[in-house]
């Protein structure tokens, strides 16, 4: 493997594919060792294999047949020999369900950097896409409670 933007580009792709099947090991198989995963709720999840014993379990039954759609990358560079940068954009659909909910597209921002002979992410930040509008409604609702 060489040290170009479409070797890096194409880890989100098969993160998606390793979803779909719900397999934890292979969604985490180009992270580092001791990478670092802001979730799209805000937990930090640190080393690989933490990332691992935490998401299956998730894989088995809260999104268990769940999809990752719609992947693209907006924006991938090399900053500098051996560290670059992925953003990758995706919606999440449940079982059943044709198309994501606006309310289930994700960003995400994948470091990456040149070891092993590959590609890895050392750190990925997963943010929940929301609009202004839906936002505001969230927030009115936190506000009764």
């Amino acid at each position: 493997m060489e040290q170009s933007v479409e070797a890096m580009s194409a880890i989100p792709a098969r993160m998606n594919e390793a979803w779909n099947r719900g397999d934890a090991t292979a969604f985490f198989a180009d992270f580092a060792e001791d990478a670092v995963f802001a979730d799209w709720e805000g937990t930090i999840h640190r080393g690989r294999e933490q990332m691992i014993a935490t998401h299956q379990p998730i894989f088995d039954t809260v999104v268990k047949g769940s999809r990752l759609v719609h992947g693209e990358v907006l924006f991938a560079r090399i900053v500098q020999p051996g560290c670059g940068v992925v953003h990758h954009r995706m919606g999440m659909v449940m079982p059943g369900e044709e198309e994501p909910l606006p309310t289930r597209y994700s960003m995400q921002l994948h470091v990456m950097a040149w070891q092993n002979d590959r590609w890895e992410v050392t750190a990925l930040q997963n943010s929940r896409v929301l609009s202004l509008d839906n936002a505001m409604a969230l927030d009115s609702l936190a506000a009764t409670k």
